[in-house]
């Protein structure tokens, strides 16, 4: 069948705003150009992230019912605790109440000033937690990802060669090599079984701990399965447990690939690094057994850990999104390709090439999409990662100029995602209508939550 149907019912509908064009122009004018400060109740679809924005099943709103909110030794915790050890392998669980948590926690015991972690790619708020640390994080994105058109199956492998060159070079300063499930900041990308084993052979050679950033690890499962013809006929979740064999410990944020709305964890193998971070854990999240969390958001993670590594939901999960790159590809317009798990990425520098990268593309068009028809994206380019050189008050540009439609799971049907593709061509063929962005004021670090931005108009860019 070409129609693809979602693989649920519906129970509960929540209404949705129609608002106009001049609505929305003033509502981000009272935003100042920022959809992080856009109140949610004026967005159409809602595509700003895919993390916490899930709906979660019957199963796991029995779950929270079932919850047990005993402080220390609850019954949720040993079944979220079971349910991690058995996918993961790893002994030792630590609850956290999201993903960055876990970061903080991580990187705040782990590292140390002058530290390096290297990555295929890390995202926003990985790189600002090591960096608050003093150490560097380092981007060894494959060659492929910089090719935004190239339909390569795995651009979210690590560089090898350059791994392994930082390792020889650089292998006291390297405190761990952390590879992220799919890659986020390179487009949704998967990463490949055996650029996984590759890297854990690398790390084994060098002595240094690999760890995964397991947000979205059922989708790089599936995407694996299906293009390595080799694995076709492994489930995902043999897959998923081949991956994570190969690493010493893993964070996650279990608002993605968890189908729930709060919460991650820590998974560790050491038990010395185990207590080490129990402890910190204590002190700033909560006991042992909860890290932040209510029992409810332990039964609903370990439920939903089980139900997204359902094939017929993952086949549904990845079939959506392609079918969007697929039909904004038919249209002309251009999208990193192909289309990855979570989401999919216009190529805001090929789609408003009058703009220049200082005046931010990437932002310029999730705003304009905004206006246009009501659908919040994200930018993810020289906004995001780009930073403002503070002795010269220049901006170094980021690696791409993206717009990120990232969907929810289980969220929207096939009809919204028709009036995404709809509204994003009706742009496009407006697209030198379209003007730039600069900034007015921006925070030291992760600006792209905070700053005020200004419009520039098409006509007063430079030619």
């Amino acid at each position: 069948m070409r129609t693809i149907i979602e693989p649920f019912r519906i129970k509960s509908v929540e209404p949705i705003r129609i608002t106009t064009v001049e609505q929305r122009k003033g509502f981000l004018a009272e935003a100042d150009y920022n959809l992080f400060r856009l109140p949610a109740r004026h967005v159409l679809i809602d595509l700003l992230t895919d993390s916490g924005t899930n709906a979660m099943s019957a199963e796991q709103w029995a779950g929270v019912m079932r919850g047990d909110e005993s402080y220390a030794g609850a019954e949720s915790f040993y079944r979220f605790q079971g349910t991690i050890r058995d996918l993961t392998g790893c002994e030792h669980v630590i609850p956290a109440h999201q993903g960055r948590a876990a970061e903080r926690i991580v990187f705040g015991e782990l590292l140390r000033p002058g530290d390096l972690v290297v990555g295929n790619t890390h995202f926003d708020t990985t790189r600002a937690n090591i960096e608050h640390q003093g150490a560097e994080a380092l981007d060894l994105p494959c060659a492929e990802a910089a090719q935004l058109d190239l339909p390569a199956p795995f651009k979210g492998d690590i560089n090898l060669s350059r791994l392994e060159q930082v390792l020889r070079e650089k292998g006291s300063r390297v405190r761990m090599v952390l590879l992220t499930l799919t890659n986020n900041s390179g487009g949704g990308q998967p990463l490949s079984l055996a650029n996984a084993k590759a890297a854990a052979e690398l790390c084994r050679r060098f002595g240094v701990p690999l760890w995964f950033d397991a947000a979205r690890f059922a989708e790089n499962a599936y995407l694996v399965k299906l293009r390595t013809p080799e694995l076709a006929g492994r489930s995902p979740r043999e897959i998923a447990r081949e991956f994570f064999a190969l690493g010493q410990g893993v964070m996650m944020s279990a608002k993605k690939d968890a189908i729930v709305n709060i919460g991650g964890f820590i998974a560790v193998r050491d038990d010395a690094v185990a207590q080490q971070l129990r402890q910190a854990l204590i002190l700033t999240e909560g006991f042992i057994t909860y890290g932040g969390l209510a029992g409810r958001d332990l039964e609903a993670i370990a439920q939903g850990l089980e139900e997204v590594l359902d094939e017929g939901y993952l086949q549904y999960r990845i079939a959506s999104i392609a079918y969007v790159g697929r039909n904004l590809t038919a249209a002309g317009v251009p999208i990193l390709q192909p289309p990855g798990g979570h989401a999919v990425y216009l190529d805001a520098k090929h789609f408003l090439p009058h703009v220049p990268v200082r005046f931010f593309p990437g932002h310029a068009l999730a705003c304009a999409l905004y206006e246009h028809a009501g659908v919040r994206g994200c930018e993810i380019g020289s906004l995001m990662f780009g930073r403002r050189d503070p002795q010269t008050g220049e901006e170094q540009p980021g690696p791409m100029e993206l717009v990120r439609l990232a969907i929810p799971r289980r969220v929207y049907t096939q009809s919204h995602m028709d009036y995404v593709v709809e509204a994003t061509v009706e742009l496009f063929q407006q697209r030198s209508q379209i003007g730039g962005m600069r900034i007015v004021e921006q925070a030291p670090a992760l600006r792209h939550f905070t700053v005020r931005c200004a419009p520039v108009p098409a006509n007063e860019l430079p030619r």
